[in-house]
């Protein structure tokens, strides 16, 4: 039970922060691209927050 719950960890985070609901194309591609382009929004949204926290340190 708990694997489970860990391995939905940034994929629920996406769906409760960023108010994710559903994916808007079609077809195996368009899901596999939206979901890497969400991820990467994701991935690029902490990068600048862990910065921004290190230049308000310095």
């Amino acid at each position: 039970m708990n694997r489970s719950i860990q391995a939905e960890g940034a994929y629920g985070g996406i769906k409760w922060n960023r108010a994710y609901t559903r994916n808007r194309r079609k077809g195996l591609e368009g899901v596999n691209f939206e979901i890497g382009l969400i991820s990467y929004g994701f991935n690029l949204h902490k990068y600048h927050l862990k910065r921004s926290a290190k230049k308000a340190v310095a």
